[in-house]
């Protein structure tokens, strides 16, 4: 097989796998800066948003997403793990799910997100 052909079977068989579905999570369209957490109202990074930081996210303090907002995709792009919660209390008696910072991206969350809580490192 020469390189020519080499080259041409990675790129249809790359092309394949973008088509089919199967790719990994994307980064949002819209902006979710370094240091920051933040959610959207609707799947894939769409419809309103809200972003959080260290600045006004303490650590282990539960955080309520404001004035009854519900996030269906979200970003952390913090430097720390944060937990998001169904109940806006962070009540473990609901669903709930922790996941690591630094660029974990969930264009369609496993449930609506009403709270988050930032862990220490």
């Amino acid at each position: 097989m020469t390189t020519r052909t080499l080259v041409t079977a990675l790129a249809l068989t790359a092309g394949a796998l973008a088509s089919s579905g199967t790719a990994v999570a994307h980064e949002p369209a819209a902006t979710c800066d370094r240091g920051e957490f933040c959610v959207w109202s609707g799947t894939d990074y769409t419809g309103q948003s809200h972003r959080l930081d260290l600045e006004s996210a303490n650590p282990r303090e539960c955080i309520p997403l404001p004035d009854g907002f519900v996030a269906r995709s979200f970003a952390n792009r913090l430097t720390r793990d944060a937990s998001v919660y169904q109940r806006a209390t962070c009540s473990t008696e609901a669903e709930f799910t922790t996941y690591p910072g630094k660029g974990t991206y969930v264009p369609d969350a496993p449930f609506v997100v009403r709270a988050i809580q930032v862990w220490e490192p």
